[in-house]
C-alpha cells in the first residue's frame, strides 16, 4: 500500500488562532467557557474542548449573564454581537480574519446601495453570519439553478461575494454565470476563497489523478472537507470522508495500491497521522509526502486573551 500524503493539509491560520483563543480563554477565565457554535467544524477538537469545560451553544439564551463567550472561526451576525452585549458577556472574538473581510465587504456594499449575491451554502455558520450584516440586501445562491432563477432590476447595482470554503471550480462557474446574466455586477478586488482552501484543493486534485482511492480526513459538517471529497471525485477517484482511523473500512482498499490522503482545514495533525498509520501499518506500506505550496500566514490572537504568559501575540498553522 502506498499513501500519497498531501502537504499543505489540516489546520489553516484561521483555525489555529481560533483554537488558541479558546485555549487561552480557558486558562485566563476558567471553566465553564461558552462558545457560540462549534469553534471549528471538527469532531475531535470539539470533543476535547467539551471534556475540558467548554460548553458549545447555538442560542445565547443558554449562556448565563456575565459569562465568557467565544465566537467561532466562522463569524457571527451583528444581531448576535448585540445580544451578547445586552447579556453583559465577556466576548472573545475568534472570527477568522479572512471571514471578517467578507463581513466588512458585505456591510460596505449594502450601505452603498448594492444588492449582494452571496455564493455559499445556506445554513452554514459562515453564510448565516455574513447574511446577518444586511438581511434585506443579501441573497444566497448555492447553484447555477439558483442564479438562473434570480430576478433583479436591470438598473440596480449588484455585487457578489463568496463563502471562503467553496470549491474553486464551482465558484468560478457560478461567477461566470452571474456575470453573463448581470453584466454590470461587481466582485471583490481579491478572491474571497481563502488561501488554505485553494491550496488543499490543488493538492488533492493532483494526488487523486495518481490514486485509486482518496481518503479525506474531516468532519461531515466541515464545508472545506466536503469540497475536498468533491475535488477528488471529479478526477474519477473514489473518495471517502472520515473523522479518523476508526471510520476506515477494509473493503474500500481491496485491490488498491495507491491512496491519496489529505485533510480539511480544521483537522489536527495527530488525527491525520493516526489515519495514515492505520492505512499503512498492517500492510507495511510507504508514505510519500508531496508538498504543493508553502504556507506562512499568521494571525494575531484576540486582544482579550493576549495576557496568557509565555505566549505569542500571533499564531500560524505552520508545522
Amino acid at each position: 500500500m502506498r499513501v500519497l500524503l498531501a502537504q499543505p493539509r489540516g489546520f489553516c491560520a484561521g483555525v489555529a488562532v481560533a483554537i488558541d483563543a479558546l485555549e487561552r480563554a480557558l486558562q485566563l477565565f476558567g471553566s465553564p467557557v461558552y462558545a457560540f457554535h462549534e469553534i471549528v467544524h471538527n469532531r475531535e477538537v470539539v470533543t476535547d474542548f467539551t471534556r475540558r469545560g467548554v460548553r458549545f451553544v447555538d442560542d445565547l439564551s443558554d449562556v448565563p449573564k456575565e459569562s465568557t463567550l467565544v465566537f467561532s472561526a466562522h463569524g457571527v451576525s451583528p444581531a448576535v454581537r448585540a445580544q451578547a452585549s445586552r447579556l453583559g458577556l465577556r466576548v472573545v472574538d475568534a472570527t477568522c480574519p479572512l471571514v471578517m473581510k467578507v463581513h466588512d465587504q458585505a456591510r460596505r456594499l449594502a450601505r452603498s446601495g448594492y444588492t449582494v449575491v452571496f455564493i455559499g451554502h445556506a445554513g452554514h455558520d459562515e453564510t448565516v453570519g455574513v447574511v446577518g450584516e444586511a438581511p434585506d440586501r443579501i441573497r444566497v445562491v448555492e447553484s447555477l439553478d439558483d442564479i438562473n432563477a434570480l430576478v433583479a432590476d436591470p438598473a440596480a447595482a449588484m455585487a457578489y461575494l463568496t463563502q471562503t470554503t467553496l470549491s474553486v471550480d464551482d465558484a468560478r462557474r457560478m461567477i461566470e454565470r452571474l456575470t453573463e446574466r448581470f453584466p454590470g455586477i461587481v466582485g471583490p478586488s481579491r478572491d474571497d476563497i481563502c488561501y488554505a482552501t485553494k491550496n488543499r484543493q490543488t493538492a488533492v486534485r493532483a494526488l487523486a489523478k495518481e490514486s485509486q482511492v482518496a481518503v479525506i480526513v474531516g468532519s461531515r459538517n466541515s464545508s472545506n472537507s466536503q469540497r475536498l471529497v468533491e475535488v477528488a471525485s471529479s478526477q474519477g477517484t473514489t473518495a471517502h470522508l472520515v473523522d479518523g482511523p476508526e471510520d476506515l473500512r477494509p473493503e474500500w482498499f481491496e485491490g488498491v495500491s495507491t491512496i491519496a490522503v489529505s485533510a480539511g482545514a480544521s483537522v489536527p495533525e495527530s488525527v491525520i497521522r493516526a489515519t495514515v498509520a492505520a492505512l499503512t501499518g498492517g500492510a507495511g506500506g510507504e508514505v510519500d509526502e508531496r508538498r504543493f505550496a508553502e504556507e506562512s500566514m499568521s494571525f494575531r490572537v484576540p486582544i482579550s486573551v493576549r495576557a496568557v504568559a509565555g505566549t505569542s501575540d500571533s499564531v500560524s498553522a505552520a508545522r
